[in-house]
């Protein structure tokens, strides 16, 4: 014990945990030196995403701070992945979480544990944490979910609003790369044998997703929304404004007793290194949960604010992270009261009267929309609105005698009518500046075949008015006193969701855009404390990483073409000499005159180097439809020394269903 009451703890880099089935999973522990006299509780993280080279960032801050307190903390590679054994077949199956399970009663059996497991996420381990909870194993008590959903179908980058995510396409384009890489041949002498089983097995998963463009039980597996009650662990749940994963905190907290939320204006990232600040002392709060319901110390958690959330002052548009100034709020609601505002006459909102306004957006609409989940990389957040709104209907309200808090969930009630009998709606809550810029506040989409049912679609009745409701993403956001609240309405939002196979033209004949408000913040409500962390990955730089992302027009053929190239560096491992290095590159192309011209493009570099010894994969995958189907394929290439040691082609055409 040191003289801070900080506990002298052991990195133990590959612990063997094998499930009842023989596959070997790998494990990095760091725990108290003293842990076999004196043991501890556990925490699990179960991911895909290499503990050796890929989250080694985030985990060498974060897991020896938290072990040095007093918890054996584990970090697993799922199977198939990094050094564990096995194949992955696709995301959160019932393999994964039957292993997680099995994990969770190993860790309770130990000797160095006290019995008590808890188990903690960002995205993927946010999911299946909360997914592992729903199976309930008995030395699970408590979890700590961070930028995850409730709902595979409808809040994941699957669908939203009946609508295809193009981020099914980018996602799957970077499991493809993730999971080809062989684990560290210093780890396993077997290395080459596993690599190539590894690579014939690998799952092209867009192919596998697409199968499944209706709300079925493919997508309820792993679902915890279908039966909230089942989780009996205690939930504590994080996740930011700038991420893609809005809703699932208020979810949480309003469904799951006892639950606690925390959301600020993070992109997709644990809130202690998180963009754009102010961070939090995470670990802090991780660490008086897990004191609580691991450990039995009273910490006073259980009397938190069932939601504790950042207004963010309202700012200018920019695709950059910078810092939010804003203020904490604590309450038991997620919300606050729903007011109305109509869509009145001649775009004005919040006045009474008739409307009638036809929309039809070009396919290129949606050009100033960020990344669907931002993970602090570049320009990767929203653009001034205007671009957009050139596009679309918009309703512009007066201006505000008073700022207002817009708290929750706004909706968008709309009576519409549609010449076709497929289309989409997207709806921006926009921050109208006095000098007419424009900040996107939330937003929805609507696949109008899935106006009522994500399950069973129906075709638009051509021609006659129809009444849908439209709920818009968690939000809190300060519009200022002087400055405006618009809605804006388009019938495509691009690149952000996959175009509808024929323009359509909608016409709103009537809506009303219900605004959750709260009481004014004039000052904070709560107060975290400073974030902290050990020291960190120790790495020599060998490439620096680079950004690019770039929107070109094609003026002899129309082409509107974004271009994302992430070339993430490449570095060196001073303590264990592993090489690792990664590039991404996406494109999206269309036409905006023709939504068929719509098509996806992914290459993928992962570098895996030893000395002596470079492994690559070479990773691509296309997408693009007509009216009856959706056509993808893909490549995978390995090479060992720059020799190609196995390459794999795959290509498949799935029907369309109301998508």
């Amino acid at each position: 014990m040191s003289e801070h009451g900080l506990r002298e703890i052991v990195d133990r880099p590959d612990v063997g945990i094998v499930m009842s089935d023989g596959v070997r999973l790998s494990a990095r522990v760091w725990m108290p030196a003293d842990a076999g006299d004196d043991p501890v509780p556990a925490v699990l993280e179960h991911l895909p995403y290499r503990k050796r080279d890929g989250t080694c960032g985030r985990d060498e801050i974060s897991h020896p701070w938290m072990a040095a307190r007093g918890y054996a903390m584990v970090r697993v590679d799922m199977r198939g992945n990094g050094d564990s054994y096995g194949h992955m077949e696709d995301e959160y199956t019932q393999q994964e979480l039957d292993d997680a399970v099995e994990v969770i009663n190993w860790l309770a059996a130990q000797d160095w544990c006290n019995g008590n497991v808890g188990m903690q996420g960002i995205s993927w381990g946010g999911f299946n944490c909360l997914q592992t909870a729903y199976l309930q194993p008995e030395p699970l008590k408590a979890v700590i979910s961070i930028c995850s959903t409730v709902d595979r179908f409808a809040d994941d980058i699957h669908h939203k609003g009946g609508c295809l995510l193009n981020e099914n396409l980018a996602w799957s384009s970077t499991m493809w790369a993730y999971s080809s890489r062989p684990p560290d041949p210093a780890l396993r002498e077997d290395w080459r044998e596993i690599w190539m089983e590894r690579l014939k097995s690998e799952p092209f998963l867009i192919a596998n997703w697409l199968k499944h463009q209706r709300r079925d039980a493919f997508w309820e597996h792993g679902s915890v929304c279908e039966d909230y009650a089942r989780i009996k662990a205690k939930v504590l749940a994080i996740g930011g404004w700038a991420d893609g994963y809005k809703n699932a905190v208020p979810a949480l907290v309003e469904n799951i007793e006892g639950a606690k939320g925390i959301t600020g204006p993070w992109v997709h990232l644990y809130p202690h290194i998180a963009k754009p600040e102010p961070r939090i002392g995470f670990l802090q709060e991780a660490k008086r949960w897990w004191d609580k319901w691991l450990k039995g110390i009273d910490t006073g958690v259980e009397g938190d604010p069932a939601f504790r959330g950042y207004v963010m002052e309202g700012y200018r548009p920019s695709r950059f992270n910078e810092p939010r100034d804003g203020v904490w709020i604590a309450d038991e609601a997620t919300g606050g009261e729903m007011h109305d505002y109509p869509l009145g006459p001649d775009g004005q909102l919040g006045r009474e009267g008739e409307t009638r306004v036809q929309i039809a957006s070009p396919a290129h609409c949606g050009l100033g929309g960020g990344e669907y989940y931002a993970i602090g990389r570049g320009p990767e957040l929203c653009d001034d609105q205007r671009m957009d709104d050139l596009y679309s209907a918009v309703w512009t309200g007066p201006v505000l005698a008073r700022s207002v808090d817009i708290v929750g969930r706004p909706k968008v009630r709309l009576s519409l009518s549609s010449d076709a009998p497929q289309g989409q709606i997207c709806v921006r809550l926009n921050h109208v500046h006095p000098d007419g810029a424009s900040t996107r506040v939330s937003f929805g989409v609507l696949n109008l075949t899935y106006r009522n049912s994500s399950a069973s679609p129906e075709a638009m009745p051509v021609g006659e008015a129809v009444e849908i409701e439209l709920a818009l993403d968690h939000i809190a956001y300060r519009v200022p006193e002087g400055h405006k609240i618009a809605v804006a309405i388009s019938t495509a939002y691009w690149p952000l969701i996959w175009p509808a196979p024929e323009v359509a033209r909608v016409t709103v004949r009537g809506g009303v855009l219900s605004l959750p408000e709260r009481a004014l913040a004039e000052a904070d409500e709560w107060s975290f404390e400073a974030a902290e962390g050990a020291e960190g990955w120790q790495t020599e730089e060998l490439r620096a990483p680079r950004n690019v992302k770039r929107q070109e027009i094609d003026h002899a053929t129309g082409l509107v073409s974004l271009i994302i190239d992430d070339d993430f560096g490449k570095v060196r491992d001073v303590r264990h000499g592993l090489v690792s290095g990664g590039v991404s590159r996406e494109t999206w192309v269309i036409h905006p005159d023709d939504p068929l011209s719509a098509r996806g493009m992914t290459h993928w570099t992962e570098e895996t180097e030893r000395e002596g010894l470079a492994l690559r994969t070479e990773t691509f995958a296309r997408m693009h439809s007509d009216r009856e189907a959706f056509y993808v394929s893909g490549r995978l290439e390995a090479y060992e020394n720059d020799v190609l040691v196995y390459a794999r082609d795959v290509e498949e055409r799935i029907e369309r269903d109301m998508m």
